[in-house]
Order: structure tokens, then sequence, then C-alpha cells
């Protein structure tokens, strides 16, 4: 199915705003094994792609009161996911290298697509494309991250008490800290896990109820048809990372 007309925000023209501007890294590869092998960027639910979902939200987000100046945005994922005009692509090489693999993919498409004037931008905001409304957290991260000047960004924690997760694919740091975490020296991580590489981070974490619910997604077919019938509420029947 073609994207929506979502539309790739344009870069801040403000010295000030620029040097506050979020480049976006959507995670969207993987084999969709719990969803029976089928694409999840591709996923329609509540007449959209769970893709488009997110980026129709970060369109939504630049330039609103209570939004945040969005820089690019960039979608890993292989070249069968359609995607609109202004949004990049990057996919690690070899495919299927795993999470890690593919942010630090994100990251080296961002760069190679920064101008010798501007760069990347400072922070870097992750997410994933099965979490629908993951772009709403985006702000209250985006603003821990700049009060926490010393730390390296801040993450979404999804439940409390013993069930209390560090969302590591659902926050927003500093780009210079990710890219040397997922890439040391350069060289890519493949096949390593999420939490055990990006917990080297001292990143904020974030509990708020509307960062949780942001940060649930559907994992199933189960999650999708019950994120449909609650008319498009993840924490109804969505599951936690």
């Amino acid at each position: 199915m073609a994207p929506s007309e979502a539309s790739a925000p344009t870069r801040p023209s403000s010295p000030d705003d620029a040097s506050r501007a979020v480049d976006v890294v959507v995670l969207a590869g993987g084999t969709g094994r719990r969803l029976g092998g089928a694409s999840k960027p591709d996923v329609v639910a509540r007449g959209e792609r769970l893709l488009d979902h997110v980026l129709n939200g970060l369109s939504r987000l630049d330039g609103s009161d209570g939004g945040l100046p969005l820089g690019r945005v960039v979608v890993v994922a292989p070249e069968e996911v359609e995607l609109p005009a202004g949004v990049l692509r990057a996919l690690e090489d070899p495919p299927l290298g795993g999470p890690v693999a593919g942010l630090a993919a994100g990251l080296l498409a961002l760069v190679g697509d920064a101008d010798g004037t501007d760069g990347p931008a400072p922070l870097t905001a992750v997410l994933t494309c099965d979490a629908p409304d993951s772009y709403r957290a985006l702000p209250p991260l985006r603003t821990a991250a700049l009060d926490a000047r010393e730390r390296d960004g801040a993450v979404a924690v999804s439940c409390q008490g013993e069930d209390r997760h560090t969302q590591y694919l659902l926050g927003v740091y500093r780009t210079e800290r990710l890219a040397a975490v997922v890439a040391p020296g350069g060289q890519p991580l493949r096949d390593v896990a999420v939490h055990r590489t990006l917990r080297a981070l001292d990143v904020v974490e974030l509990a708020e109820d509307a960062v949780r619910t942001a940060s649930l997604d559907l994992d199933t077919w189960e999650d999708v048809h019950a994120w449909e019938r609650a008319g498009g509420d993840p924490s109804d029947g969505a599951s936690a990372r």
C-alpha cells in the first residue's frame, strides 16, 4: 500500500532553533515474526500504515505549539517499504543486523545528508514504527534532554515498580554520544542487545503517564486489533517492549 501524504519537516532556519533541532531515526525493519512475517511498517490500522501514523505525527509536531523543531527524518527500512518524498532511507548492510545496527545505519544516513554548514542536529530522537503514538513522547523527552545538559539524553520508561522497563528505543539522545555507543570507532555493532548496548549511556528516565502510553507498541495482530477497537489508544491491549 502506498504511504499516505506525510510531509518531511523542514529544518529550522533560526540559529537558536537549529542548535536545538531534533533529527529522527525511525526503526522500521525486522522480520515481523509475531505478525506472521508481515511487514510491520506496512500494517494498516485505523486507515493508515503504522509507519504513516508515526511520520504524520512528526509532521504535526513540527512548528506546533508545544511541539518541537525537527531536522531530518530517516526511516531504517528495506526498499520494499515505500516512503514519502523528503524522508531519508537507511538500512544496515547486510540487513537484519538488529536494532542497534539499524540505529548506526540511520545515524550514518543523517551524516551523509547533512550539508557543510549545519551538520547533523545535536539531538537525535529514536522511534519505532510499531509504536504509532511514540511521536507524542518527543516534546517532554526533548525538554528533559535539554535540561540535563551533562547527560546523554532522555528515554521513556514503561510501567512502574517491578515491571519498570527502560525504553531505549523511545528517546532523545545527544547525537555524538549515541553514535559513539552504536558504532564505536566508526564500526557499527551488529546482533547485539539494545539494553546491553545503550545502557552505557547516562540518560534521564521519564515515567510520565503520557510518555508511558506512547511507549507501548503493537507486537501482534491481537495488539493491532485492540488498538483499532480502542480508537487509537495503544494502552488498551498493546504490549511494552
